[in-house]
């Protein structure tokens, strides 16, 4: 089987401002991959290309099909976005919002099915938000409102999922929790990309990562090629420091 994700010399613009510059890199299903980089970096604006959201010159690719050539409906089936920060500030019920997630694969009518409900069901329980089913979104803490959008994406049943900077809200427990729910939709077969600021965070629980800087790829590769000294002061400015956990000084 080819690339789950294959994106080759993606570039984004904003006007005169160029976002991305010829990104590219691939993963495979099974596979948990970061993208990594400072502030500004162009992570977020990686993920959106991907996902259909930001327009884009260049090529991705999803198992081997241009993502270009497909409809709303059919990139909705493959790909799975958790975004940043929601929008969504309407008072619908939490189980309402992850039941948008099966929107791809219904009638049009918005009705839901039996299958429907139990995929709902199960993507609440994978992120412990079964409890909040019946609660309005609007009323939720940030970090509630984050679980409730990854259930979301989960209940889309896509074979590959995007988030970026997942971890941002939630506290310790949770958080977590999401790296073990990772583990366990890449065990499954899933192809997994996560945007995040920590790197301790993506040496501990990612496999690969891609590194950028002012919207170039830096570094990718293996975690452990990726999040080692040369790449980290070059992207950075600091020093790595080895040990049972990630630490930093300043560069003289």
């Amino acid at each position: 089987m080819g690339d789950a994700l294959a994106v080759h010399d993606v570039s984004v613009r904003f006007g005169a401002r160029v976002a991305l510059a010829d990104a590219s890199f691939t993963t495979a299903h099974g596979q948990v991959t970061a993208i990594l980089g400072p502030n500004g970096a162009g992570k977020t604006t990686l993920l959106r290309a991907i996902a259909g959201l930001t327009p884009y010159r260049g090529t991705i690719t999803l198992d081997g099909v241009d993502a270009a050539s497909l409809d709303r409906r059919s990139r909705a089936r493959r790909i799975g976005y958790v975004p940043q920060q929601s929008r969504l500030e309407a008072a619908i019920s939490v189980f309402d919002v992850v039941a948008q997630g099966r929107y791809a694969h219904g009638d049009g009518l918005g009705r839901l099915g039996a299958v429907d409900r139990r995929v709902v069901e199960e993507a609440l329980r994978r992120v412990d938000a079964t409890d909040d089913a019946s609660r309005s979104f609007a009323v939720l803490s940030h970090g509630q409102r984050r679980r409730v959008l990854i259930a979301r994406a989960l209940a889309t049943g896509a074979r590959l999922v995007l988030f970026d900077e997942p971890t941002a809200s939630l506290d310790i427990g949770h958080a977590l929790g999401f790296f073990r729910l990772v583990r366990e939709l890449a065990a499954d077969g899933a192809a997994i990309v996560i945007v995040l600021h920590d790197l301790d965070e993506a040496q501990r629980f990612c496999d690969t990562a891609v590194l950028l800087a002012a919207g170039r790829v830096a570094a990718r590769g293996r975690v452990a090629e990726v999040i080692a000294a040369q790449p980290v002061r070059e992207v950075y400015g600091v020093e790595l420091v080895p040990g049972g956990a990630l630490g930093f000084r300043e560069l003289p």
